[in-house]
């Protein structure tokens, strides 16, 4: 998809705003696990996601990693660039979960227009609340719900994403996405497979009660 289709505000641009966004644009592409960013020292850019999926998530001084929140397409990713971008004070990695494709608006570029254009700066500052919305959301979901809750919630929305029962998915990378150590996600596993939840198989988790599995997220 063209990137004046996927850019929300590009036709509340002036013609001249248009056109140097157009010259400094370019599209990329980025295989299923392709680290795009790994935090403020790596300025990549600010990523549009055209087709594919990615993830954007934190890294403890010990290694853990917890997922904030994934790009899909029509999705921008202000974050990414934040090495140039005054209000942005967020150290995040980006990675790609599915093979994608993506535009790619130089961090300067797109600070300029945020300047020169209300549309482009009230669209980021959308861009920023939501973010915060989302990360605010994670935060209650780690102080106050019980695990066995977000893991419930996490394999419905594989399910969802995959449009199957059958999640290609391991434990650490589990792990990875709810914040926690690869033996509590074993466990609880385990817990859903001998409540009639899920079958577990080298690589795979399979959904086989999504019903009881709802009323475990609710």
């Amino acid at each position: 998809m063209e990137f004046s289709e996927l850019f929300p505000v590009f036709s509340k641009l002036t013609k001249d705003q248009q056109d140097r966004l157009m010259a400094g644009v370019s599209k990329r592409t980025a295989p299923k696990g392709t680290l795009l960013h790994n935090g403020e020292a790596d300025c990549l850019g600010l990523v549009l996601v055209a087709e594919g999926q990615l993830r954007a998530y934190l890294t403890s001084d010990e290694g853990r990693q917890i997922t904030l929140y994934r790009l899909f397409p029509w999705d921008l990713c202000l974050f990414s660039a934040s090495c140039s971008m005054r209000s942005i004070q967020f150290d995040i990695q980006l990675e790609a979960e599915k093979d994608t494709e993506f535009w790619l608006i130089p961090a300067d570029l797109y600070q300029a227009l945020s300047e020169d254009s209300l549309a482009v700066a009230n669209h980021t500052n959308e861009i920023l609340s939501a973010r915060f919305t989302e990360v605010m959301w994670l935060m209650e979901q780690i102080l106050w719900r019980r695990m066995d809750k977000r893991l419930a919630g996490f394999l419905l929305e594989e399910m969802a994403l995959e449009d199957s029962p059958v999640l290609k998915i391991t434990h650490d990378r589990i792990a990875d996405h709810l914040g926690t150590a690869r033996e509590v996600i074993t466990r609880m596993l385990r817990y859903l497979q001998n409540e009639g939840m899920v079958k577990l198989s080298r690589g795979s988790i399979t959904v086989t009660d999504e019903e009881k599995l709802r009323e475990l997220n609710t």
